[in-house]
């Protein structure tokens, strides 16, 4: 079985590559665009010729089903978006949507027509690469998208989000889509985008929770001044203030250990110059958990302990909590049947979170899902760089297709 999908997975992975393929590398594949549109064209063809019902829904998800001969109204979903960052790899998001693809035309192929209808999708958007909003595809699949939230938005070169649409054949809702009723699991596959399976030397991550994430954006406010001429008594220096608010926070977060992790990832002193006294300091932080009240908790720490730093330098501080979403723990039920598999099949597997979001904690709060995790060389992602062994692609699919199997062909 593993020769079968590593031979589909050759014959198919290279040729979706091309379409957004980056000429330094790499694909840049950005929603609405004229690479996005051939992209999803050329995919839509490529599973018609198989025999696959498809179809776009209104804001251009792409899905291609196996009908169902008992519960035809009943869907298992699978796949993950088809969009990249700038100069992005040519695994995130788009090998979970060919995944499901193989996936299916193998199923269909061994077993012939499931109980349950099959449906792949390649969802639009996620990264919000484009535009300044993310989860476009997955959003009005689950009937969370408000269409005045894109309505004004444009892209870097100025460029509308409706008007990118309409170029694309689409058209912008006038009301929020209702959410799907029909679908009753969704899988996703998906590159780890971090070295957890690769250090442990296991093939396949079986996901049991997407972590909350809260994101700040931090202002000191101090005083500039002579670099020469103001004794250190008297300075109100903003990146004093920030070293050491950076240095116990990241030592805290050390002492909290795992799963919490902490980033400091964007620092912009003002004036920013070698002899002046640095008088504002502006800088961002990413704190993420999977349980949403030791990530509270935590934060609020930080918080506090900022301002009584800040006290202590006389400087002011603005805390500006901008994102604060909570964890999303996966269907225990799936997540138990798709362990019970990796033990029956003899899957190097384990049980681990995401420590980054996907279309998975979208579905989530809706209908029962899972995600299924493949190592990542290095742990690198969202560069040309990003790579799977073949054997641990050929891995994923098959899991995937057993996972459906299980889902679609017997009785639950």
């Amino acid at each position: 079985m593993d020769n079968v999908f590593r031979k589909a997975i050759e014959d198919t992975l290279p040729w979706l590559s091309t379409f957004g393929a980056d000429p330094s590398g790499g694909i840049t594949r950005l929603l609405y665009s004229p690479q996005w549109l051939e992209t999803q064209q050329q995919f839509r063809q490529r599973m018609a010729d198989d025999g696959l019902e498809t179809r776009f829904d209104a804001v251009g998800n792409l899905f291609a089903r196996l009908p169902g001969t008992r519960y035809p109204d009943e869907v298992i979903l699978s796949g993950s978006h088809i969009d990249s960052v700038v100069n992005g790899g040519n695994l995130d998001g788009q090998f979970g949507a060919l995944a499901a693809w193989l996936a299916i035309r193998w199923l269909k192929e061994t077993y012939g027509l499931p109980l349950r209808s099959l449906e792949m999708v390649a969802m639009a958007e996620e990264e919000g690469s484009r535009f300044p909003y993310v989860f476009w595809g997955s959003k009005n699949i689950m009937g969370e998208a408000n269409p005045a939230d894109v309505r004004d938005i444009s892209d870097a070169q100025g460029i509308g989000f409706v008007e990118a649409m309409h170029a694309c054949g689409f058209a912008l809702p006038a009301a929020t889509l209702p959410a799907r009723k029909d679908i009753k699991a969704f899988v996703e596959l998906h590159i780890e985008q971090g070295r957890t399976l690769e250090t442990h030397q296991q093939a396949i991550g079986v996901v049991h929770a997407i972590v909350g994430q809260r994101r700040y954006t931090v202002t000191l406010c101090g005083e500039s001044n002579h670099a020469g001429s103001t004794p250190m008594s008297y300075r109100r220096d903003t990146v004093h203030a920030f070293s050491r608010i950076c240095s116990e926070s990241v030592a805290k977060a050390r002492a909290e250990g795992d799963p919490l992790v902490l980033t400091f990832g964007k620092v912009e002193p003002q004036p920013n110059t070698v002899n002046v006294v640095p008088g504002k300091t502006l800088f961002t932080i990413d704190c993420r958990h999977t349980d949403a009240q030791v990530l509270q908790q935590f934060t609020e720490r930080l918080e506090a302990n900022m301002r009584q730093i800040c006290q202590q330098e006389n400087v002011d501080i603005d805390i500006d909590l901008w994102m604060d979403e909570a964890p999303v723990p996966m269907d225990a039920n799936l997540v138990a049947q798709l362990t019970a598999l990796c033990k029956s099949e003899n899957l190097n597997y384990r049980v681990m979170h995401s420590g980054a979001g996907h279309d998975a904690q979208i579905f989530a709060p809706h209908v029962p899902t899972c995600m299924i995790f493949i190592p990542s060389i290095g742990g690198i992602s969202h560069n040309p760089a990003e790579r799977t062994h073949m054997t641990d692609l050929a891995e994923g699919v098959k899991t995937l297709a057993l996972m459906l199997y299980q889902l679609a062909y017997k009785e639950l």
